[in-house]
């Protein structure tokens, strides 16, 4: 027998049984994984291994789900179709996390389940049998993925003595943080919080959407509002990791249907760096992560040029918000107009989502089953943690079958549909491609550097607990077999078609 038959062979001596395997279903668009409140499927344990020894996590297009095998590596034997890691001594970004926002929307769909399916969605997303989301956005008030327009003194009161919580945080955002928090433990959870819109009485048009802007004599205020927002939440006992600038302020500029607050340049300078900066540097707040741009990969440009050139403004900044509705036209390359020699500033990707150009009559909001969107997403992250992003935050949680509730129509498509009807949610494969990171790179891991002349896409990561992490994506509708390099080390892998695995490798 030849010696890659014996490290192919090797390579699969190891069977791990599954945990709770999916539950597949095929949908007009492809397949899900069902779960309802009896049954939903788990992630297979990460297991402790020895040196040398590998464990393996794969979802394919064909083969939903998570399904894990181990193996050893030997001496390695080729130079040809391999994926290598020579050293450890070349790195880059650390990672912050991965998660999604608890909107409204994501509130009432769970609200709606059973609850114990609600308690096997959260579990799914949180839990240590889940993908282990660390991060989760929170709105400053109501979203176009809330049921109507509101904020949190939308009667004009210039003390904020009125201020408060409304219905859908008490009943949609905080149960449902809460019960992420208590099932992440002592794990890594950090929370930011975003605004849309400011009250109307502070807008400069009477709209929740399209055109407005903050009224000059409102900027102090406004960062007062952002102050009782984390103020309410503490009395909740929920504290917050950081906080954007401002959720897409180019859209109160060109007039978009979605719930918004505008901002120039100029005024989203002087917004950081004379009112919310100064406002939440000197409150109980302090160590916030304050993230600015919190917008399209296309608007780089200027907020380089306008923003990041002015040091008055970096001083205050953390980090950098990038959504990805730009990213299909725009390349990767362009990231790097987030970087500043003035300060360094981590690269957070802040909202992303499928089906987002169903309001413009060009897709459906909704593809369940679509493996193609799951593809999108791997693309995305790639793209991203090749250029020094640090982690990648999901828009909703989970959306009705329909893609909402949404109060403009901008319905879109979420990594898990709710069924309320029916009692039971799907796992799609969006859910299943972002898993792999968010499960895999935690919190404090490292990109390595990895070589590949295969036509595997590789990212290699040094986590804390020393193990690493090898994302291999198969992009071909054919099998890919790879020799996996590590060290010196190798094993023997058939990748499937069109698959995402992580190759977890304790040195």
């Amino acid at each position: 027998m030849r010696i890659r038959e014996i490290l192919l062979l090797i390579s699969a001596l190891y069977a791990v049984e599954a945990a709770n395997e999916c539950d597949l279903r095929s949908v007009e668009d492809g397949s899900v994984c069902v779960c309802n409140s009896t049954y939903c499927d788990t992630v297979p344990e990460v297991l402790s291994l020895s040196s040398g020894e590998y464990q393996l996590y794969t979802t394919s297009k064909d083969k939903l789900g998570f399904y894990s095998s181990t193996g050893k590596f030997v001496e390695a034997t080729t130079t040809a179709n391999t994926v290598t890691i020579s050293d450890l001594d070349t790195t880059y970004q650390e990672i912050i996390g991965f998660g999604g926002a608890f909107t409204d929307a994501a509130g009432i769909n769970i609200a709606l389940l059973p609850a114990d399916a609600q308690d096997k969605l959260l579990e799914s997303y949180f839990g240590k049998d889940g993908v282990q989301y660390s991060m989760g956005r929170v709105p400053i008030g109501g979203t176009d993925f809330s049921t109507r327009g509101y904020t949190y003194c939308d009667t004009q009161d210039e003390t904020l003595e009125s201020f408060a919580l409304q219905e859908e945080d008490i009943k949609y955002k905080i149960p449902y943080i809460k019960k992420a928090i208590d099932l992440k433990g002592t794990d890594p959870f950090k929370l930011f919080a975003t605004a849309w819109s400011a009250p109307l009485w502070m807008k400069t048009t009477d709209s929740y959407t399209r055109f407005g802007q903050l009224k000059d004599e409102y900027y102090g205020l406004w960062a007062e509002y952002y102050i009782k927002f984390f103020d309410s939440y503490k009395q909740e006992n929920i504290s917050f990791w950081g906080v954007t600038t401002q959720n897409e302020p180019i859209n109160g500029i060109i007039g978009i249907n979605i719930n918004n607050l505008g901002f120039l340049p100029n005024q989203m300078n002087k917004w950081i760096s004379a009112n919310l900066g100064p406002r939440v540097r000197n409150s109980s707040y302090s160590d916030l992560k304050i993230i600015a741009h919190d917008e399209a990969r296309i608007t780089l440009l200027f907020f380089n040029l306008f923003t990041l050139s002015n040091d008055d403004v970096v001083g205050y900044l953390d980090g950098v918000g990038i959504h990805w509705y730009s990213d299909t036209v725009i390349p990767p390359i362009a990231l790097s107009l987030a970087s500043t020699s003035k300060k360094d500033l981590f690269k957070l990707s802040t909202e992303a989502c499928n089906g987002f150009l169903h309001a413009q009559g060009l897709e459906p909001a909704v593809q369940i089953g679509s493996w193609d969107r799951g593809v999108a997403y791997i693309k995305d992250i790639f793209e991203n943690l090749e250029n020094d992003v640090v982690g990648w935050i999901d828009w909703n949680l989970v959306l009705d079958t329909e893609g909402g509730p949404n109060w403009v129509d901008n319905n879109v498509d979420a990594p898990i549909i709710a069924n309320a009807t029916a009692g039971e949610f799907y796992k799609q494969p969006m859910f299943y491609g972002f898993g792999h990171f968010s499960k895999f790179v935690i919190p404090g891991s490292v990109r390595v550097d990895v070589t590949t002349n295969t036509d595997l896409k590789v990212l290699a990561f040094l986590r804390p607990d020393e193990k690493l992490a090898l994302i291999l994506w198969n992009r071909e509708d054919a099998a890919v077999t790879a020799e996996i390099q590590i060290l010196g080390l190798a094993t023997l892998l058939e990748v499937p078609a069109s698959s995402i695995n992580t190759l977890l490798y304790l040195p």
